[in-house]
């Protein structure tokens, strides 16, 4: 057997469903893609576009947009802009998520129908100069860039011929199935390992059959093969084994966040066995009288590696390289906060100073009901608040947030079975669950029952990811002269909306617009940012599958639209006068983007600058002030339209601390009794002594 053992192949979750359904995990904060890019259609035009999510076609988020027209470039897309954490304060953001099956209670007093994990895991990569640029410049270092795209076709591949290729021969495979006008998550090189490299063999397999018709070329199977996927489809550069199994066995360029759990008993494997502290293997071998390793290799073990003149290589995730330093002092400052190592970042085969990972959290899945996308127990949407990272380099990364749910039943131990239980009719091996089976209950006279179980589907991992959005460094001083903000050591707290334009059945399994988190509770040391991205495209239109076509809401069709306006308290629908405000009056603006808001005077102090930040969030950033700004003042801009119309789709407000109290918000466009109520809570807490 190749690959792990035959007890830890079975242990790297098995992965699970009873039969054949489609649609089952979507990811609502950060908006999750579900593959779309900027369609006017309910469904999706290319389910194998990034990524295998083994949802329905119905679903997702289009991308943003930064103005009030649908995007035609890379550039005109809005990337969500979240500011990183500090060396003392956090950055806080809250995913949400639906899963139809549903997840949690483990334990006796509390059963569910199924076993449940729910992987929560990023990615990022220092911003390219190139990319800063242009896109679509074309050049050799923005063809693995992090990208959404402007096309919704999958990138190409073209498969290697034999395994001996010279380094040429790579090269121009990868420049000619690349293109820089298609979304890209995982690398050409990422997948292209992934194709030639055996498969685990030891995975349990069932009694699918690997289509040997699809390796034909390498005479072997892949690791693109796998009992989910036997026929190697491809989506993306995804590879399949990893989507498959977790923790993966080999190296990935996915950082591990949480794991959530139905059996916390499991935690302490997934954390020791994460790629965040673990470090993982690959075989590498060198183009041929070259001293330049080869992206790929055939061996998936040790002793095969070595046996075929390879080398067995350990790579370890990392948060960030520290390029100021060395081997020698690359360890000398290690401490609670950061840990550095000298090794292998993969996919690099040359070493440098790593600052380390820490192990994902892990706990409690929260408990859903089965077949529903809807909220928890508590009443609220599954989510899970996400500490964002802390770059040492105070550079910006352009990143992917992905959620993975795991879901398996007991009809074989998920933890045990391996492929020595594969169907092998030959040697008399019955796998202990098979295709659509007759089964004989006793009370049929002239028959048996047929049980609906896909095995490529039992066992099963479904996912969503969000669009590429940016985790930028936070400013490093309170921009207004009578503050006295440490921007270091501040907490910041992300608010944004969730949704697309449609009422529940047009969008659905989408949601309709929210604030989120809708009720958040802070103290007035903290800082709120509100952000959000809306599209254009969000029209609904068919094809809608078994769906409702359509796009209900207010001001003009397909467009996403959002702005804050003050309500008294939760239950009232009209705003607040200014002078009857709390919100605005009482808000402190403690940064915002000079580039942006080049025009606004918004010190806390000055009675004017209240207005303004009513105007700017009510106005969602169309107008800047009353009087006084050069282009986006109210008297010389052409009048705002009641319903946002001509506003942009996406905006980002400046920083705001409040003082202690309640304050309750509201969109003036979306309140539309017939499907929606988008509003908004937040709780500030006195930090002075009781």
């Amino acid at each position: 057997m190749r690959g792990v053992t035959p007890i830890l192949a079975a242990i790297l979750v098995l992965i699970s469903l009873v039969h054949q359904s489609n649609g089952d995990c979507y990811m609502h904060n950060p908006r999750g893609s579900n593959n779309r890019l900027n369609e006017r259609s309910a469904n999706r035009n290319n389910a194998n576009r990034l990524f295998d999510s083994q949802n329905n076609n119905r679903g997702g988020y289009n991308t943003g947009d930064k103005t009030d027209d649908p995007f035609t470039e890379e550039t005109e897309i809005y990337y969500m802009n979240y500011f990183q954490s500090g060396s003392v304060g956090r950055s806080f953001l809250t995913a949400e998520w639906t899963n139809q099956h549903g997840c949690g209670g483990s334990d006796n007093n509390d059963p569910h129908k199924l076993n449940c994990q729910i992987v929560i895991q990023y990615t990022c990569q220092a911003e390219p100069e190139a990319v800063n640029n242009d896109i679509a410049a074309g050049s050799d270092d923005t063809l693995d860039v992090l990208r959404d795209g402007k096309e919704t076709n999958t990138q190409d591949y073209t498969a290697p011929d034999n395994l001996n290729e010279n380094q040429n021969q790579y090269n121009n495979r990868r420049a000619n199935s690349v293109s820089n006008n298609r979304g890209l998550h995982e690398t050409f090189g990422y997948y292209d390992d992934c194709y030639v490299r055996e498969r685990n063999s030891g995975l349990f397999l069932a009694d699918q059959i690997i289509n040997s018709g699809q390796f034909a070329g390498l005479g072997y199977a892949g690791a693109r093969f796998t009992r989910q996927n036997p026929n190697a489809n491809r989506r993306g550069y995804e590879c399949p084994e990893e989507r498959d199994y977790y923790p993966y066995w080999h190296p990935t360029p996915w950082r591990d966040v949480a794991v959530l759990v139905d059996d916390t008993d499991r935690c302490s494997y997934y954390q020791s066995e994460s790629f965040n502290v673990k470090p993982k293997y690959l075989c590498r071998e060198k183009f041929e009288g070259t001293e330049i390793y080869r992206d790929t290799s055939k061996w998936n073990n040790e002793a095969e590696c070595i046996a075929n003149a390879g080398e067995w290589l350990d790579f370890y995730n990392y948060l960030e390289i520290d390029e100021g330093r060395n081997q020698a002092n690359c360890e000398n400052d290690n401490n609670d906060q950061i840990t550095r190592k000298w090794a292998r970042p993969y996919p690099s085969i040359t070493p440098s100073c790593l600052i380390l990972l820490q192990e994902p959290d892990c706990q409690q899945a929260g408990w859903t009901r089965v077949n529903h996308l809807g909220n928890s127990r508590t009443g609220y949407p599954l989510n899970y608040t996400i500490t964002l990272p802390y770059f040492l380099d105070q550079a910006p990364r352009r990143c992917v947030l992905r959620i993975r749910y795991n879901i398996s039943t007991d009809d074989y131990d998920p933890w045990y079975t391996n492929s020595s239980y594969n169907e092998d009719r030959f040697n008399r091996i019955r796998s202990p669950v098979i295709q659509n089976p007759y089964v004989d209950v006793g009370s049929i006279t002239n028959g048996a029952l047929r049980l609906a179980i896909n095995t490529a589907q039992f066992g099963r991992t479904f996912q969503d990811r969000s669009h590429v959005h940016m985790f930028i460094p936070r400013p490093t001083n309170a921009i207004t002269p009578d503050t006295t903000v440490n921007m270091d050591t501040v907490d910041i707290y992300n608010v944004n909306v969730r949704g697309k334009r449609g009422n529940i059945v047009q969008v659905y399994p989408a949601v309709e617009y929210d604030f989120i988190p809708n009720r958040l509770y802070i103290t007035e040391n903290d800082i709120v940012h509100f952000q959000w991205t809306g599209s254009n495209t969000h029209n609904n239109q068919n094809p809608a599958g078994d769906g409702q076509a359509g796009d209900a809401g207010e001001g003009r069709g397909g467009t996403d639209r959002h702005n804050i306006v003050e309500i008294a308290n939760a239950d009232m629908n009209y705003p607040v006068p200014f002078h009857n405000s709390t919100l605005f009056k009482s808000a402190q603006v403690v940064w915002y983007d000079m580039s942006t808001y080049d025009e606004i005077n918004l010190i806390p102090s000055l009675e004017e600058s209240k207005k303004n930040l009513a105007l700017l969030l009510s106005s969602v950033g169309y107008y800047q002030c009353f009087t006084g700004c050069a282009t986006d003042s109210v008297e010389n801009k052409e009048t705002l339209n009641n319903l946002l119309d001509n506003a942009y789709a996406s905006f980002s407000a400046p920083l705001l601390r409040f003082p202690a109290g309640s304050y309750n918000y509201i969109c003036s466009r979306n309140n539309n009794f017939t499907n929606r109520s988008q509003k908004g809570l937040l709780v500030v807490r006195s930090t002075a002594p009781a």
